[in-house]
């Protein structure tokens, strides 16, 4: 049998490995939704946190974290929603911010405009407040022409 630690730690590396489906450059981790995985009377259970509110993409999450665990020989699994502390953009890490420009996101920040994530240029404009999904808006660069989604500030 394998002891506790091994299965959370096994468990961690499968679900922190599952990509953010409306992000998929990103995996849950990355974006913090992850939070927690313990194992107490032979369940796994793991705790995540929306991005906000009525995420769509939160019950997807659900299912790709129990299928994952499942498919890896875990037979009991549950995954829980945690709301406190909630999740914030203040959290991702300088890689995570790196890789959403990669793919072409305007990373958020806070009190500022963002940065054309194709050419850096400053001079932009925002062309709906939603982007291809809730958690992002639309902007369009004035130097480059290319629009851009802008991950907003949560």
């Amino acid at each position: 049998m394998v002891n506790e630690t091994t299965a959370q730690e096994t468990a961690w590396a499968i679900a922190s490995a599952l990509p953010d489906p409306e992000i998929p450059a990103l995996t849950i981790a990355e974006l913090g939704i992850l939070r927690s995985v313990e194992l107490m009377e032979g369940v796994i259970t793991v705790s995540i946190t929306p991005t906000y509110s009525g995420c769509p993409a939160t019950e997807m999450i659900k299912g790709d974290i129990e299928t994952a665990l499942r498919d890896a020989g875990f037979s009991a699994v549950a995954v829980r929603l945690i709301h406190s502390p909630a999740w914030t953009t203040d959290t991702l890490s300088a890689a995570t911010l790196e890789k959403l420009r990669a793919e072409g996101i305007a990373p958020p920040h806070r009190g500022q405009a963002p940065h054309c994530p194709l050419c850096g240029s400053s001079a932009v404009e925002q062309i709906a407040a939603f982007g291809s999904t809730p958690c992002k808006s639309l902007w369009r660069c004035i130097t480059c022409r290319e629009p851009f989604d802008h991950f907003k500030c949560h």
